[in-house]
C-alpha cells in the first residue's frame, strides 16, 4: 500500500506529523507540507518544508492508494471542493478524486460555517472521507497523546490500515 499524508495550514499540524510517524513500516509513505502548514509548523514546532507541485503525488501514475490531509484547513477543503489544484496538497487531492482513490480530510475548525458544511457535503457525496478529530469517550483516553492516537487510529481504520493505537469498543 502507498499512502501520503498532507498537512494544510490549520492549527494542529502536529497531528499530521504523528499520523505519518504511526503509519506501519510495511506501507510506502510520503509527506506533503503546504506553504501555510510551513508557517504553522514553524510556529508550533520550529520546522520548515517546501511545496513541490511537480512531486510524485501530483500525478495519477504515481499510484497512491490513499491520501490523508491532516489537519485540513477550511481553505484547502474549499479548494478541493471546487477543483482548485494550485499546490501539491490540492493537486494530490484532485488526483485522488479523479483516480477514485481514498481521500481523507480531517477538518479542524469549530464552529463550522454553512459554507464549510456545504463543501464537506459536496465532497462526501463523491466518497471523500470527512473525519474531523472528534473525541470519543469509550476509549478512555487519559492524556493528549492517547487522544491523538485515538484520532489517528480512527483515520487508519477508515483507510484500512492496521494498528493498535486505541482501545476498541467493548460491551
Amino acid at each position: 500500500m502507498k499512502v501520503a499524508v498532507a498537512i494544510s495550514g490549520a492549527s494542529g499540524a502536529q497531528l499530521g506529523l504523528k499520523a505519518y510517524k504511526y503509519l506501519p513500516t510495511s506501507i510506502e509513505k510520503y509527506l506533503i507540507i503546504s506553504k501555510n502548514a510551513k508557517i504553522v509548523l514553524e510556529k508550533e514546532n520550529n520546522l520548515f518544508y517546501t511545496d513541490e507541485i511537480w512531486a510524485g503525488p501530483a500525478s495519477g501514475s504515481f499510484g497512491l492508494d490513499a491520501l490523508m490531509i491532516v489537519p485540513c484547513s477550511m481553505n484547502t477543503l474549499a479548494k478541493i471542493a471546487v477543483g482548485i489544484a494550485d499546490n501539491l496538497v490540492t493537486r494530490a487531492a484532485s488526483v485522488m478524486i479523479k483516480e477514485q482513490k481514498k481521500l481523507l480530510l480531517a477538518p479542524r475548525e469549530m464552529p463550522l460555517s454553512p459554507i464549510a458544511l456545504e463543501n464537506m457535503l459536496k465532497l462526501s457525496k463523491i466518497n471523500v472521507i470527512i473525519a474531523p478529530p472528534i473525541m470519543a469517550y469509550y476509549s478512555k483516553q487519559k492524556s493528549l497523546k492517547e487522544m491523538e492516537e485515538f484520532f489517528i487510529g480512527k483515520w487508519f481504520d477508515l483507510l484500512g490500515i492496521e494498528h493498535n493505537l486505541y482501545k476498541r469498543w467493548e460491551c
